[in-house]
């Protein structure tokens, strides 16, 4: 094998399994510096967090295939998951509770969508503005105040099942559906293709517009879930709740291989980027170091996983 081969075989590899090496070593890190991080307890602590982050990175997988991004969703399952707790207090019912939640939670997004696809509004000041408008309307609706009285809404996220936490099959389930969409239906096809070239799609008979739309639908979905989830997890309704989240969810997506330059991304990839940011957080806070030291670490992972991609993007335009 002649070097240019040699090389890239390695690139194909690199991109392929990088990921799951970069996991590998992460998790020897962590049991090789504190004796916590591999016992049950803490694995599952880690999971029911890993279980709202990894649904909203699927959520935003889809959009930035799409090549759109939603900054909205930690706002949205704020505000969806107030009405949610409402609903549920209101009727006993865990699961006018959880239609509630993502009735909401996909109407906010397609209203996205609609200003994204219809008024040709770039995805990251359509979806800011509804950051602002949700989070808003959840400080109006419940005077800022928050609900800690929610009744068995919490079981949710202490039932386990064969021994592991209820919310990891909800997640596990969202991903089969993405992989399904993605790999199996026209939609998902479509969606590759109108984020790897929108005009190219258009010409070929695709409906961007629409795409679009469905695209943000099953992103706000995904976020209805991932509202339960969430206010489960903490018991309570509160309106700050999940601040930030849309920006572990990105890089949670982009670390798994998924391209901001759109049309790149797979379901395997988000999965095992949720886990590094999931176990990343808790490692670090078990070695003691705050979160203000996240937050620089997250961005400084956030701009390697945009340089290495940019890089690859580049490098295969110079091929062509």
């Amino acid at each position: 094998m002649d070097k240019k081969a040699w090389k890239q075989r390695m690139d194909t590899i690199s991109r392929k399994y990088g990921i799951f090496v970069v996991f590998i070593v992460l998790i020897i890190l962590g049991t090789a510096t504190t004796g916590s991080f591999l016992t049950a307890k803490n694995i599952t602590n880690v999971l029911r967090q890993i279980a709202v982050t990894g649904v909203l990175a699927l959520a935003e997988m889809l959009l930035i295939i799409s090549g759109n991004i939603d900054l909205s969703l930690g706002s949205v399952i704020a505000l969806s998951g107030m009405f949610s707790v409402s609903a549920y207090l209101a009727t006993g019912s865990l699961l006018v509770a959880f239609v509630v939640a993502i009735v909401i939670s996909i109407f906010i997004c397609s209203i996205s969508g609609i200003f994204v696809a219809k008024i040709k509004l770039p995805s990251f000041i359509a979806t800011m503005a509804m950051d602002y408008i949700a989070r808003g309307l959840c400080y109006l609706y419940t005077g800022g105040q928050a609900t800690y009285e929610i009744g068995d809404y919490g079981k949710i996220s202490t039932t386990y099942v064969a021994g592991i936490p209820l919310p990891i099959f909800f997640f596990l389930g969202c991903a089969v559906i993405c992989w399904i969409i993605l790999n199996r239906l026209p939609l998902g096809r479509n969606i590759y293709a109108i984020g790897g070239n929108s005009d190219a799609a258009k010409a070929s008979g695709i409906n961007v517009n629409m795409t679009t739309i469905k695209t943000f639908a099953m992103a706000g979905l995904l976020t209805g879930i991932a509202t339960v989830l969430q206010i489960a997890r903490v018991n309570s309704a509160i309106p700050n709740t999940a601040e930030n989240y849309h920006g572990d969810a990105i890089a949670a997506a982009v670390i798994g291989g998924t391209s901001f330059t759109g049309g790149i991304g797979t379901v395997t990839g988000c999965l095992v980027g949720a886990c590094i940011m999931g176990f990343l957080g808790n490692w670090l806070n078990l070695i003691g170091l705050g979160s203000y030291f996240q937050m620089v670490t997250k961005g400084c992972i956030i701009l390697m996983a945009l340089s290495i991609d940019m890089l690859g993007k580049n490098k295969r335009i110079k091929k062509k």
